[in-house]
This record gives structure tokens, sequence and C-alpha cells, in this order.
């Protein structure tokens, strides 16, 4: 079992979100956070939908969750497994045919997992920690204020916007915004909040195809960014050969 998050733990966590059923880069950024010594993992959401690999990318989540793993649910888990309401075609095309690829447990464990998970000082969500069930973006400072005063931690890890960024608590309680180099720690204290956004394992689209994940030392307080490049142009053909919208491809691919 995979140690908890709790002070004086030596513990340097992998933080992985919308994965988008990628298996290349899922691979590649478990293999990076091994090679760097993660020792937990947490899925922030959106396991699924998109990618052609659900079932693979789905089997591999649960056996690291049975190790310890935490995952939280992102809407694209939870239009799979529930209702996708009012989504664009394209959109609506991929849940259908990612609803066949899965089987009904599957669908049902997506369907179980929580909108939001709590241990020691650190909150997961997908979105935002105010009214996750919502699916807002953080992408302003305003929106991070709002998600660390539901949160009620030091630090918040979300995904969901599909791009790095972290917003830290400055003077007189204002949320300001950083762009983080890849592969630069940060210094992230408790005494300050901070809510990263640490970016798509499986559907980057900042025209970089290289996936992206955050590596996260409670004990030494830093908070790294990261991307790990990827067979991406496999992922590309297979979403091809799946006969899924191009338009899942993105500009990134």
């Amino acid at each position: 079992m995979s140690p908890s998050i709790q002070p004086g733990v030596d513990l340097l966590l992998a933080l992985l979100s919308d994965l988008h059923a990628n298996l290349e880069a899922l691979d590649a950024c478990l293999k990076h956070a091994r090679d760097s010594g993660a020792t937990r993992y947490a899925f922030l959401g959106d396991l699924v939908d998109y990618g052609a690999d659900p079932a693979a990318v789905l089997e591999i989540v649960r056996r690291y969750v049975a190790e310890g793993a935490i995952a939280v649910q992102g809407n694209h888990d939870a239009w799979v497994s529930k209702s996708a309401g009012a989504v664009s075609g394209a959109v609506q095309a991929s849940i259908r045919w990612t609803r066949d690829a899965l089987s009904a447990e599957g669908k049902a464990w997506l369907a179980s997992l929580p909108l939001c998970a709590r241990e020691e000082a650190v909150c997961f969500v997908h979105a935002s920690a105010a009214m996750p069930e919502r699916w807002e973006y953080v992408e302003d400072p305003e929106a991070a204020r709002r998600s660390a005063d539901a949160a009620r931690v030091p630090w918040t890890f979300s995904g969901h916007v599909h791009k790095q960024v972290l917003f830290f608590e400055a003077a007189r309680g204002k949320m300001s915004s950083y762009d983080p180099l890849p592969g630069r720690a940060v210094i992230v204290r408790r005494n300050r909040r901070w809510v990263a956004i640490v970016g798509s394992v499986g559907q980057p689209r900042e025209r970089n195809p290289a996936a992206a994940y955050a590596l996260f030392d409670l004990e030494r307080e830093l908070l790294t960014f990261q991307r790990v490049p990827y067979d991406h142009l496999t992922a590309a053909r297979k979403i091809r050969a799946a006969g899924l919208p191009d338009l899942l491809l993105w500009s990134s691919w």
C-alpha cells in the first residue's frame, strides 16, 4: 500500500489529470514519475473519452487505485458513465464510442468516483473545489480564490483546463498566477494557499504535444511541473482508426 499524505512521510506525489484514454501518454508519464522517485499517485479526472484506449487506461488507473492511489471524477468520466447533457456533436460521438468500448463494471467504477478528495493539507479535484459538480474552469485568480476558499487547505490540485498554471495567495489574500517552467521546482510553502492546474496527460493543447503532469514533494514543499514527450503520432493514428472525429486530435497533434 502506498504511503498516505502525512507530515513526516517521505512522499513524492505524481499528479496526473485529463488522461483522456491516451495510453501512450499515460505510459510515458507513469514511467517518468517512477524514474523520478514517485511514491504515490493521484489521478485528477477525465480518465476516459477523446482517446482510443479507454479500457486499457481505466485498467491501469484502477490498478493504481487498488494499490493506494487517489482518483477523482472528471466531467468526461461523468458524461460517459451517467449523462452527457448539452455537449458538441464531436464530443457526443466520442462519448457514445467510449461507452461501447467500456464494460458495465468499468462505467460503474467511473460513476462511483468522488468529485473531490482531501488528505491532510491537500485537496484533489478535477475542476474547482467550489461546487465541483459544475465543472468550473479555474482560469483566472478569482476562480482560483473560490476554489481555495472551498478547499480550506494549503494545496489544491486540479486539471480540467489542459494547461499548466500555478495560482498563489499574495498580499492581503489576493490570488496571483505564475506560469511554471517544466522541470524547475517551485517552493510552495504551506503558510500560503496554492491552486495548481497540473495540465493534461492525454490531450495537451498548446501546440506542444508533450504530455503534462506534476510532482509534489510534500516534505520539502516543492512542486515541479513536467512535460514528457511520447508517441503522439501513434495515439493520433489510433483515434483515426477508431473512427473518432478528427476534431479530437486538436492542433497540438
